[in-house]
């Protein structure tokens, strides 16, 4: 992993950098969202356990880091007899790319101001010792 922000930018990035990079995602959280997108039908924490060769405790904590950024809904399936068991889909991708722009550009906005605080500063300071000299 880059220690720098230069040295990130220089990096070849694929998606699954982009994932890491904007959301956190691990490796394993990646898994199992490819796992519910390729299934092609909403899928239980066991199904998705079962298909990851994890623990269900395991795949509940990257389930729940994938609803957190986003990347996945969790829909209520009731029981005629009563009772329900929750099941998880993909996010429309158009969501999810819409919400990845919408961070990218409050990080930039923010990363901007910093960028301007730390002119205003520094400016300042050049020009007192200028006028000092």
């Amino acid at each position: 992993m880059a220690s720098s922000m230069a040295e990130y930018l220089q990096q070849d990035m694929e998606c699954e950098g982009l994932l890491e990079c904007i959301h956190g995602l691990k490796e394993l959280d990646r898994t199992c969202y490819q796992v519910v997108v390729e299934s092609g039908e909403p899928l239980t924490i066991d199904e998705i356990a079962d298909r990851i060769d994890r623990e269900r405790s395991t795949a509940y904590r990257a389930i729940q880091r994938l609803l957190q950024s986003g990347f996945i809904q969790k829909e209520q399936v009731n029981y005629d007899q009563g009772g329900y068991y929750h099941v998880y889909r993909p996010t429309d991708p158009d969501q999810v790319t819409d919400d990845m722009q919408r961070m990218l550009n409050e990080w930039y906005a923010k990363m901007g101001q910093l960028i301007q605080e730390f002119e205003d500063k520094y400016d300042a300071e050049t020009e007192a010792e200028q006028a000092v000299s």
